[in-house]
């Protein structure tokens, strides 16, 4: 028997950390063992295509790891086999018990895993309506037997409620990455693309295993460099990434420069309806795609935070994201225009500038006025992604308008993935918002889906959390926001609690300590951060650059405090249609009404829509000053209840994985306590109301 190093154990630790919620541990289970290997003996794939391939390779690895088989394969129909997998066409489904319409009647994207018996012999079968569909059935296949559920007399039907399921890789040519806070780029090094695409594939499977189907790899903010992309310097290192994105049903998109005719173009404008800039853009696209044939399209940020626009030229947004989507119409390409645009060079401390309606006001008067391959793509928030704040009144609110929901699965204002922040509660109430855009019963997902105002193009996109630290997130529970992104806008209708289960049992087994713990942790974390940061939904009070650790009054623009209006008499932004910004006017009844007025606007928001007195008494029956008080010492006894919690988990895992948490943890302890300290600290000299609690406030 060999004796493994401590080398060898560190790395076999980390590379547990690597392997996310893929980790293919042994069966360990011998009653389970025994029934999956009675289906992993051979498979038959019934198609030739890079997607089914990628979908062999996967079930052939895990087979490997944790059946200890090595599957027979055939590269061509046979039903010697006991897995086979293929599209409906090449499959006579009603061989094995399946209706041809169950099959034809889903989405491209949707599947059936069944398993037969046939003859005494077991046999499982994943059919997909196209060979994306087949790839997603072996996930989940895999899913099943790593949270040890029985697959005999399985019958799995599925298909994603999302057209677009998306990621925006945040990724400078440098290597950096843009609010990334788990090392550098895996794209990208000090030498440009970086030479491992072993860990761009790896990428690849964990996106593809979770159902996410587009991915831009270049920050929405493009420099100098980065607008190189789209020419011939850079496009063959782009086709070789989009060929490895592809096989794993991934389509690619670049984010672009809207100046680009002027920095690589050689001309002397960007405006969008001159004619030279229109040609100029028709022979990029087409050069781009003789490259990468099935090419997705662009991503734009334009006319906000000093990048350019079509403003510059006296146009609208119309006319700058018609002019990038009829480029692309003819390779079936589509744009999408980030609608975080506000000026933030104007007057904040003008109490009648308000931020929040920036999205709707420059958005909502030119609904209809877009090409049908354009997609607006909307923050879930009217700010910025913060702890808490309401969903963006522009969801819902252009019926003739594709549009996509922007979430931020990378922490930036929450935590940093050094402090636990489990985000999928925050995502499942956005989506299940009712927007009353419709009457009742309009809620934000049927918006996103498609299917309230019949969109060409809809779905979920999101920033991206991963690097290239060893466990792609930093913090190692950070994985578990990727995860959930990807099931939660697969199934929106999906618990936070199923979906946390399911990462935990995927990426550290079944042991029942490890799984409630660890399960308890992430869904009570995102209300434990809420309690030491930014209360009752007024937000901003964090540090201006690097947007961690509180800052009160000094947030960006925000010298003046701005952002939350405190003063000694009280605090809040009022944004009523009677005597504020008029902000609550862009929603629909009856929530505009509900936010209007105190009487019913929800406590946790009350802070974002009114400027009330400290000793203003909420619904909670506290007031305001005391509530702020209470919730920054319970945040943090409740950081040490993390600690405690984790800490009995010692022994129960890898120690790479135990180790990095708990530093991780001991991180957030000290961010929780300065929060405490300097918010309470900041209401009382500015309130002059003492803790009813009689606690020492600093």
């Amino acid at each position: 028997m060999s004796v493994k190093t401590p080398n060898v154990i560190k790395e076999l630790s980390a590379e547990k950390g690597y392997k996310a919620w893929l980790q293919y541990n042994e069966i360990t289970d011998e009653s389970l063992k025994a029934e999956y290997s009675s289906y992993f003996a051979s498979l038959s794939v019934t198609e030739d295509s890079p997607i089914l391939n990628a979908a062999v390779e996967e079930l052939t690895l895990a087979a490997n790891a944790m059946l200890g088989k090595d599957m027979t394969i055939y590269n061509y129909f046979t039903d010697d086999a006991t897995i086979i997998l293929g599209t409906y066409q090449t499959i006579d489904v009603e061989e094995y018990g399946l209706s041809a319409d169950e099959v034809k009647n889903l989405n491209d994207e949707g599947y059936v895993i069944k398993s037969v018996n046939q003859a005494d012999t077991k046999k499982l079968v994943l059919v997909g309506k196209t060979d994306k569909g087949v790839l997603y059935a072996a996930f989940q296949l895999l899913r099943f037997m790593q949270t040890s559920n029985s697959i005999d007399g399985l019958h799995h039907v599925e298909q994603p409620k999302n057209q677009f399921r998306m990621m925006n890789q945040w990724d400078n040519m440098d290597g950096s990455i843009e609010r990334g806070y788990s090392g550098n780029s895996i794209f990208y090094d000090e030498n440009g693309f970086t030479g491992d695409l072993t860990r761009i594939k790896d990428y690849a499977r964990l996106l593809s295993s979770v159902g996410i189907n587009a991915i831009s790899i270049n920050n929405v903010n493009v420099w100098e460099v980065e607008t190189n992309l789209i020419t011939s310097k850079f496009l063959p290192e782009v086709q070789q990434i989009a060929d490895i994105f592809r096989a794993y049903g991934v389509q690619t998109f670049l984010s672009i420069n809207f100046a680009s005719p002027i920095q690589i173009g050689g001309l002397a404008t960007a405006d969008p309806l001159d004619a030279g800039v229109q040609k100029w853009w028709a022979e990029k696209v087409e050069e781009i795609y003789k490259y990468i044939p099935d090419f997705g399209g662009f991503v734009v940020k334009a006319d906000s935070e000093h990048r350019p626009g079509p403003f510059f030229y006296d146009r609208d947004h119309a006319d700058g994201a018609n002019m990038l989507a009829e480029a692309l119409a003819p390779f079936n390409g589509v744009v999408f225009w980030r609608c975080f645009v506000y000026n933030c060079l104007q007057d904040w401390r003008d109490r009648s500038t308000d931020r929040a309606r920036a999205a709707f006001d420059h958005f909502k008067p030119l609904d209809g006025k877009f090409l049908d391959n354009v997609v607006l793509q909307i923050k879930n928030g009217p700010m910025d992604f913060q702890v808490r704040e309401p969903i963006s009144p522009l969801i819902g609110s252009m019926e003739k308008t594709n549009q996509v929901m922007e979430f931020q699965v990378a922490q930036e204002y929450t935590g940093q993935q050094k402090d636990l922040c489990f985000l999928v509660p925050q995502w499942k109430e956005y989506l299940k918002f009712d927007t009353h855009a419709k009457g009742e019963g309009t809620t934000v997902d049927s918006i996103v889906n498609g299917s309230v105002y019949d969109f060409k193009y809809s779905g979920i996109t999101a920033v991206s959390n991963i690097g290239n630290d060893a466990n792609w997130t930093g913090n190692t529970l950070a994985q578990a926001n990727l995860f959930g992104y990807g099931r939660l806008i697969w199934n929106p209708d999906a618990t936070s609690e199923d979906i946390a289960d399911d990462w935990v049992r995927l990426t550290f087994g079944d042991d029942k300590n490890v799984v409630e713990t660890v399960k308890g942790m992430l869904l009570d974390s995102w209300h434990i951060y809420e309690n030491y940061n930014a209360p009752l939904g007024v937000g901003w009070m964090i540090n201006q650059h690097h947007h961690y650790g509180p800052n009160i009054d000094g947030y960006e623009y925000d010298v003046w405090g701005t952002y939350h209006f405190s003063d000694r008499d009280g605090m809040g932004v009022d944004r009523t249609m009677e005597t504020g910004t008029g902000y609550t006017e862009q929603y629909f009844s009856p929530n505009k009404e509900i936010y209007n007025s105190l009487e019913t606007c929800p406590d946790e928001l009350l802070l974002f829509f009114h400027h009330v007195p400290y000793t203003y008494e909420l619904k909670s029956g506290k007031t305001v000053i005391q509530h702020i008080y209470d919730t920054h010492f319970l945040g943090f006894e409740q950081v040490e209840g993390l600690i405690t919690r984790w800490n009995s988990l010692e022994g129960k895992m890898d120690d790479y994985r135990f180790n990095n948490v708990k530093e991780r943890l001991h991180m957030q302890l000290k961010n929780a306590r300065e929060w405490r300290d300097q918010i309470n600290t900041y209401f009382y000299r500015k309130s002059g109301v003492p803790d009813a609690k009689n606690r020492t406030i600093y």
